[in-house]
This record gives structure tokens, C-alpha cells and sequence, in this order.
């Protein structure tokens, strides 16, 4: 093969080193496939009998990042398990003669190296690494319902030890260079703008034998094993015990519903007791069955819609452009307000928070200083980095600052009247910056009914904790400008956040959906359902808490605020039961003052509260309900209130209402989202399911027109 031959590879020559510099043309990131696996491998030909060859250095082309993984629509244009286990059994056998091969090679890493990336530099004899906090590395396959399926679950715990490897595998963890090193991932970590150089430097030390590579263990695993776990994996009856103590933590994570890292641990399990052919042979196998599972495939779907979200603006018209955003304000250094400003310094942006007095102001700086301080103890950001970050934020009382802020996002109290006030506030000194309110409940139109520009106001609507919760609604006003649509979706991308736009309605899109699901709950409590029985249902189903005890950490006063503006906005079908104003009544709060339905003790720990259901019908004497029947009801209820909300434009697609009710409500991500699962049922059985219901228990459960209309045409919603 020649060099004007090479399609995805160019190379340099120094010193009898060959670096092969991947860059896939037309693409922003690099990612393997078959074609990309055959020049690889050609080009391995050519320099093993090359003798002016002495090693190789595997690098990226690339302005940031190494490999990004396998190419995921390959994996998707997959149709029988025959097929992924065959494509696996090919990936396998590539870095097995890597692994091999006769020469040192030596990965350098800047940036992204994940999934079949670090799978192929696992095979390399030498790791180094740029110290840069765009640098990560893991195999996040299972968050696509997949396991690593070219050697990552034989190699990995070779490499770091089974319990490190079980820990990143298992979650689908990433892990920054510093960490990396810890673990023995990377034999070494240098400045990104030295990496080449250093690379280079190493192979051409391997190949004089001047250089050995280190495979140190070490000293104890991270994460969800016992200190003592690296003892347990030098014996049979210690890795069994090992096995065990990890499967009973993984069922307890995912209650079965997501078979990838099951079938992940039973491949390391086999390869730590039969030998890396047989763990290679068990891997590939766990592939095939997984590449065409349903689960995979409604993870993979939500995986295209949030990148296909990433390239849009906001708005339709492709002329329109955002803003530049170089200064951020916020105003309230709360909950709300220190996790915003969190997000965005760590996105790069300066920010000036204003608070109403210092002590206020301080503790702003304090919990945006504690969530960096988080970071750098679990090795995930480096205290230079969390140093230059802090130094993005300032906090006072007046408004001075503000008046130079491209954005500002104002996250108070919910009161109409002092978010007008801020409003009039800002304008008086920045006639040219947006307004975002962070309102949860409150239209935006009434907010910005007192602006003087209100074609610069808009909603933008995070989820608590802002630093953790991934979506962001973006809800304009009739009257908001197109670019300032624009701006605030960018700057939101820009914070990590996955962004849909909705409608300036009760509740926005996710509020909204939630609702029914919540009231369904409410009234089933009303019926005599056990309070942990229903929470049992929906967490089994595949949400990560159950209603009631999401009703205790919002707040119950929350929950009953919001209630009465979607009771106010949408009539009867979202009046919550009367019966549940006893609860609140009595000074019941949930967790925040340690008592709603469950109490809250030592450690966290919660338990029912029998004493509330004195304050219910039917008292303490609890109905027994099925499981399937419990969740039906309250998830149908959600999916009805979604078709509702798509029909009356709120939300664009049902890709958004998917992401929506996925990232901001924890709807199951293998079930897809509330219209994934409506194809997947059939219009026809969720309309007879919803009539049943409104037969038995009312109006509330009347299909929506969008139901009754695909139900009668046979249509699906994608």
C-alpha cells in the first residue's frame, strides 16, 4: 500500500519511529469500523517488514480527540446476532495481532478515548496520555445497552485488576488522565502540546530496550468494591466471592432491566477462571445477543437524537444566528442559582452572581466551590483546572458587573412581581443583554410582559441539581427574537445540557407530563395503595425513585404549587385529590424537614411514615394492588398528557418529548421514552388500555385526539 493509497491514515516517519496519524475524513471525530481495520492492518504489513521501522506511534490527526469508538451506525445497520458476533470476533482478532505484533506500539492519547478507541490502545505496548481536561478514557458501552466486544473485558482487568475493571466497565465510567495513571490505565501522562514528541520518544525507547513498560497494580481498587478485593482476586474461591459481592450490587442498580452489564460481568468472570480465548469467545457471544436486543436499540435511539440535538440552534431558519456570549450573569446564589453558574464557569464563561447580602453571596461561592472541590477528590479535575475555574466567578450585592453580562439568568424566588422586578432591574442597566428566567411555573409571557425589550426574554429552565440533571428547556414567548432562541440554546450545549424547546404553557412540556403521573399516584394513595408498595411498582418498571418518595425530595409544598397551576391551566383532568391538603396540612414538607410519607433518619435512611395514612381514606388499613396494574396506570397517565402536549405543539417531535421525559423525569431510558413505548404498544392497545381506565376511574384517562387519530389510521409516531 502506498501513502496516496491511504484513505483514513497519514504517516510520519522521525528516527525509526512511523507515526500513523488517524483522521477520518469529513468527520469531527475519529471512529472505527471494518474499512479503518483494514488500513490498520495493512499498514502493520508494510512496517513489519520495513527493517528502518522500529516501532510505531498510534495518534490522532484530529485538532482534539484520539477514537471515539466503534462507528455506531454500523452497529445499528446490524440485523442478526450472527452478524454483531461476527463483527466482534473481527475487532477481536485486529488487536489480538496488535497485541502481538512484533514492534512496539505506542498510543498517544489527546482527548476522547472510549469504547473500541481504548480497546485499541489496550492492545498497544505502551499508553501515554495528555494531561488535559479534554482527556478521557473509559468503555461506556453499556450505557448503550452493548459490552466492550473487541477484548476490552479481557484486557481491562489484565491490565488494572479485576476490580478497577469491574468498577469502570460495569457503569460505563470515564475517567480523566490523572485517574487513569492512578489506575494503571496509561503507563504515563505528559502536557497535551508535548504528547507527539514524548510518544515518539517512548517507542523509539521500547524498541533499544531501554524502556520496559510498567504494569503496576494498584494498591487498592476505586469504587464499588471492599479494600480488600485485589487479595480476593489472586485466588479462585476469592474471584468468586468477588463476582458475587459485584452482581448483587450491579441487580441492585439496574433490577434486571439492563441485560448489558450482566452479560459484561459474566464475560470477565469467565475469562479470570478459563483464559483470555475463552473470555474472548464469551465476549463476542454476549455481543451478538446484545447488538440486536430491544434495550440496545432504544439506548442507541436516544444516543442519535441527543447528537442529532447537539447541530441544531434552536430555530428552523439556518440563517439565524446565535449571539456571542462572553459574560454570564445570575441572579440568586441558591440551589438553583450556584448549580447555573456552576455549569457555566466550568463551560469556560465568566460569571458575576448577585445575591441580596454578602453572607448569601458567600455561601453562592461556597457550594459552586464545593462542587469543584468533589471533583478534584474523586481525580475527575485537576486543582489547577478547578483553580482557573473559581477564578471565572464573582459574586456582590449590587449590580455592578451586570451591566456588561451578554446573558443574564435570573433564578429567585418564584414570585411573578420580583422576577418583573429584576427584569426592569436589568434593562435599566444593559439595554442590550437577554433575559432567561429559570422559572419553573410561572408563564414566561407574564414575565416578560413587563420588559421593555421583551423580544430579549425567554425561559430557560433547569433541573435540580443543575450539576448532575442533563436537560434544559429552552421556552420562548411569541414575542422572543429568533437569535435570542439561538443564543440561549447554544449557551446551554455549551453547559453540557441537552436542549429541547417547548411551548410557554402550565408546566412547559416535562412539568406538565409529570402531573398526571404524580396525581395517578395521589389518587392511588386515596384508594389505599401502600406507600412503598407503589414506589416498588415504578421502580421496578425502570424509574430510579418511586412517586412518593419523588414527592418527599421535591417538596411537598412544591408538589402542591405546581399541582394547582396545572390544575388552573388544564381543568379537571389534572385536579389532584382533595384528600392529600391533609398532608401538607400537618406540616408535612418531605425531606427537607425530615417528615412527609417517610421519615428521614441517620444516614439518610428512610422509612415509611404509617402515622400519615391516618391523614388518608381508608386510614391504615392498605389495599393490595398489583405491581403491573399500579405502574400502568400512573406511566399511560404520563404517555396520554405527552401525545396531548405534541398535539398541541408544545414540544417539536417526539424525539424531544423522548428526551424530555428521559433526561428531566427519569422516564426508563430502555423503554425509549413516552412515545417509543406507545409504538411499541400499538396505538390501538393504548387507546383500549385508556378507555378501560376512564371506564373505571374517569375522564382523566380520555385518549388523547392524537391517540384516537394514529389508533384509527394504524399510524405510529416515527
Amino acid at each position: 500500500m502506498t501513502t496516496a493509497a491511504l484513505k483514513f491514515f497519514t504517516i510520519e516517519l522521525e528516527g525509526g519511529v512511523a507515526t500513523l496519524l488517524l483522521d477520518l475524513p469529513g468527520e469531527s471525530v475519529n471512529t472505527l469500523s471494518p474499512d479503518v481495520g483494514a488500513e490498520f492492518d495493512a499498514l502493520l504489513t508494510r512496517f513489519e517488514k520495513d527493517a528502518s521501522v522500529k516501532a510505531i506511534v498510534l495518534a490522532s490527526g484530529k485538532r482534539e480527540g484520539f477514537i471515539a469508538g466503534a462507528k455506531i451506525e454500523m452497529i445499528q445497520a446490524v440485523t442478526s446476532t450472527a452478524e454483531a458476533e461476527d463483527l466482534s470476533r473481527q475487532g477481536q482478532a485486529g488487536f489480538d495481532r496488535l497485541e502481538a505484533y512484533g514492534k512496539p506500539v505506542v498510543a498517544a492519547i489527546h482527548g476522547a478515548c472510549l469504547g473500541g478507541g481504548l480497546e485499541w490502545a489496550l492492545a498497544c505496548t505502551y499508553r501515554v496520555a495528555a494531561n488535559d481536561s479534554k482527556t478521557t478514557l473509559g468503555l461506556p458501552e453499556v450505557q448503550l445497552g452493548l459490552l466492550p466486544g473487541a477484548g476490552g473485558t479481557q484486557r481491562l482487568p489484565r491490565l488494572i485488576g479485576i476490580a478497577n475493571a469491574l468498577d469502570l466497565i460495569l457503569a460505563g465510567k470515564t475517567v480523566k488522565a490523572r485517574k487513569a495513571l492512578a489506575l494503571g490505565l496509561i503507563d504515563e501522562a505528559c502536557p497535551a502540546p508535548i504528547l507527539r514528541r514524548v510518544a515518539v520518544e517512548r517507542a523509539r525507547a521500547l524498541a533499544d530496550g531501554t524502556l520496559k513498560p510498567r504494569r503496576p497494580m494498584p494498591r487498592k481498587p476505586s469504587g464499588m468494591l471492599a479494600a480488600q478485593a485485589l487479595l480476593l482476586e489472586s485466588n479462585p474461591f476469592g474471584r468468586s466471592v468477588l463476582f458475587s459481592k459485584a452482581r448483587e450490587q450491579l441487580l441492585k442498580k439496574t433490577r434486571g432491566n439492563y441485560p448489558a452489564p450482566e452479560l459484561a460481568l459474566e464475560a470477565i468472570k469467565v475469562g479470570a477462571a478459563q483464559g483470555m480465548a475463552a473470555g474472548l469467545a464469551a465476549e463476542a457471544t454476549a455481543f451478538g445477543k446484545l447488538a440486536v436486543s430491544e434495550v440496545s436499540k432504544r439506548l442507541v435511539e436516544i444516543f442519535f437524537a441527543q447528537t442529532a440535538m447537539k447541530r441544531e440552534s434552536g430555530v428552523a431558519d439556518a440563517a439565524v444566528k446565535a449571539r456571542p456570549v462572553a459574560r454570564v450573569g445570575v441572579l440568586g446564589g441558591g440551589l438553583m442559582g450556584s448549580g447555573i453558574a456552576y455549569v457555566t464557569v466550568n463551560a469556560g464563561l465568566p460569571v458575576r452572581v448577585r445575591e441580596q447580602n454578602d453572607a448569601a453571596a458567600a455561601k453562592g461561592l461556597a457550594s459552586v466551590g464545593g462542587i469543584f472541590a468533589e471533583r478534584v477528590k474523586r481525580k475527575s479535575m485537576e486543582r489547577l483546572d478547578r483553580d482557573a475555574a473559581m477564578r471565572l466567578i464573582t459574586a456582590g450585592t449590587g449590580w455592578e458587573g451586570l451591566e456588561q453580562v451578554d446573558l443574564l439568568i435570573e433564578a429567585v424566588f418564584e414570585d411573578l412581581t420580583l422576577k418583573q422586578e429584576m427584569l426592569k432591574a436589568f434593562e435599566a442597566i444593559n439595554p442590550r443583554g437577554i433575559f432567561a428566567t429559570n422559572t419553573s411555573s410561572i408563564p414566561i409571557a407574564e414575565i416578560a410582559s413587563a420588559a421593555a425589550r421583551p423580544e430579549a426574554v425567554i425561559g430557560m429552565h433547569y433541573f435540580s441539581p443543575v450539576n448532575k440533571m442533563p436537560l434544559l428547556e429552552i421556552i420562548p414567548t411569541p414575542r422572543t427574537a429568533p437569535e435570542v432562541i439561538a443564543t440561549a440554546c447554544a449557551v446551554g450545549k455549551k453547559q453540557g445540557k441537552t436542549v429541547i424547546i417547548v411551548g410557554d404553557v402550565p408546566g412547559f412540556y416535562t412539568n406538565r407530563v409529570l402531573g398526571p403521573y404524580m396525581n395517578e399516584a395521589a389518587w392511588l394513595l386515596t384508594e389505599g395503595a401502600a406507600i412503598d408498595e407503589l414506589d416498588a411498582a415504578l421502580v421496578a418498571y425502570g424509574y430510579p425513585v418511586g412517586p412518593i418518595t419523588l414527592l418527599d425530595e421535591v417538596g411537598i409544598d412544591v408538589g402542591a404549587k405546581v399541582s394547582t397551576i396545572l390544575h388552573a391551566g388544564y381543568g379537571d383532568r389534572m385536579k389532584p385529590p382533595e384528600a392529600l391538603e391533609a398532608v401538607l396540612a400537618s406540616g408535612r414538607l418531605g425531606r427537607k424537614n425530615g417528615r412527609g410519607f417517610y421519615t428521614y433518619g441517620e444516614g439518610k435512611k428512610k422509612v415509611v411514615d404509617e402515622t400519615v395514612y391516618a391523614l388518608l381514606p381508608g386510614g391504615k388499613g392498605r389495599q393490595r394492588f398489583d405491581r403491573t396494574e399500579l405502574a400502568e396506570r400512573l406511566v399511560l397517565a404520563l404517555v396520554n398528557e405527552a401525545a396531548r402536549a405534541l398535539g398541541d405543539g408544545v414540544i417539536r417531535s417526539p424525539r424531544d418529548g423522548d428526551i424530555g421525559a428521559v433526561f428531566g423525569i427519569g422516564f426508563p431510558p430502555f423503554r425509549g421514552g413516552p412515545f417509543r413505548l406507545a409504538d411499541a404498544l400499538g396505538a390501538r392497545v393504548v387507546v383500549e388500555k385508556l378507555e378501560r381506565l376512564r371506564q373505571q376511574h374517569g375522564d382523566r384517562f380520555t385518549p388523547a385526539p392524537l391517540f384516537l387519530e394514529k389508533a384509527k389510521s394504524g399510524g405510529t409516531f416515527y
